[in-house]
């Protein structure tokens, strides 16, 4: 139960077909996102034993680690996300605004399944006028 409602009106958003062509999705990207920060911790490992000799070789090498240091956190954090849609797959509340409890418009879950907000949420959020809740 969560904010008064049963769950049967938590699962009311969507069908099972629905929620099945959303978590194979999420689950996809979820693999593809697994191997590629994987790919990219290994690529700033090996940037490590790169044994650069002079100054400009050192600064092109600190470069692409931070790149690639930037990057992989990113990934990470977009991993976080749809790990967490799967979460609410799981827990009948996909497609559920975290902030306000309403549906979040079916387009914008094609578009980005592991969004956590409606669009009018998503955008008070952006401004700055509602607080982010933990994934």
């Amino acid at each position: 139960m969560l904010w008064g409602r049963t769950e049967t009106a938590e699962r009311s958003f969507m069908d099972k077909k629905k929620l099945d062509y959303f978590r194979k999705r999420l689950e996809t990207r979820q693999q593809e996102l697994r191997r590629t920060v994987t790919r990219t911790q290994q690529d700033g490992r090996s940037a490590d034993e790169d044994s650069a000799q002079d100054i400009a070789d050192r600064a092109a090498s600190s470069y692409n680690k931070e790149f690639l240091f930037s990057q992989s956190n990113n990934e990470r954090q977009l991993l976080q996300m749809v790990e967490s849609a799967l979460v609410r797959i799981r827990q009948g509340n996909f497609g559920e605004c975290i902030s306000c409890g309403r549906e979040i418009n079916p387009k914008r879950l094609e578009a980005v399944p592991w969004t956590r907000h409606c669009i009018e949420c998503q955008e008070k959020l952006e401004q700055g006028l509602l607080e982010e809740t933990p994934r």
